[in-house]
């Protein structure tokens, strides 16, 4: 009897120790998993804020710059959603074939429990919404804590949380992601800050609508001939 309750007291140690274990693998895949998420998500914003595009309002299309608007909201319901050049390699590029200029929004909703998740959204320029991406976003982020968009103001030489530039990009934007391991968790376990360039400006009217030749901008140097004179 003795040895069979050493034998258990054994048993019931190993179990234990194998259970903890097995627990500790699992938060540690849980962390890799959530951060390598993360980066991915963060990624995915630099590239297409790298992509960025945008056309001044012309008076042919006056529709030009509403359709280009570069959106960004903080607060507790953060978004950031602007038109960009995407390619092939984009997430779901196959699903949109040679409609490589899409607008790209990047938004929380409500994820398991009361945490939220980052997705994104794309949708064609000058198209209606898919209603499958309406329903489905693509999941980049789980359990995310905050999300948060700073912007560079020329004017003012410092960081802004809102972007009020009408028909004007921002030279550099900052994204703060904080992300948890777990659904119950109440803090940020990883915080990741990337700051992102956009090269892209505005293109201008007179790039978008050159003046024909012959047109009435014709360089007064060299006018159009002229036509005989009657005999």
């Amino acid at each position: 009897m003795i040895a069979i309750g050493i034998l258990a007291l054994i048993l019931t140690a190993i179990f234990s120790t194998w259970t903890a274990i097995l627990r500790s693998i699992q938060v540690g895949n849980n962390a890799a998993a959530s951060v390598q998420r993360a980066r991915i998500a963060i990624r995915t914003i630099d590239e297409s804020l790298a992509s960025a595009r945008m056309f001044v309002k012309t008076t042919r299309f006056s529709q030009s710059l509403t359709n280009y608007d570069f959106i960004a909201v903080n607060g507790s319901e953060p978004l950031l959603s602007f038109v960009a050049r995407l390619d092939k390699f984009f997430p779901r590029s196959g699903k949109f074939g040679d409609l490589d200029v899409r607008r790209v929004t990047f938004f929380l909703k409500e994820g398991t429990g009361s945490t939220h998740d980052l997705v994104l959204r794309q949708q064609p320029l000058l198209m209606d919404e898919d209603e499958d991406e309406k329903r489905r976003p693509l999941l980049l982020a789980k359990n995310v804590k905050e999300l948060q968009f700073m912007f560079w103001d020329s004017r003012k030489n410092d960081w802004t949380d809102e972007w009020e530039q009408v028909g004007q990009l921002p030279r550099l934007v900052m994204v703060i992601l904080k992300v948890a391991d777990r659904v119950d968790s109440t803090r940020a376990d990883e915080i990741i800050t990337r700051m992102v360039s956009i090269p892209a400006i505005p293109v201008a009217e007179t790039w978008q609508m050159p003046v024909p030749m012959g047109g009435p901008n014709r360089n007064p140097t060299n006018p159009p001939p002229q036509p005989p004179r009657p005999p």
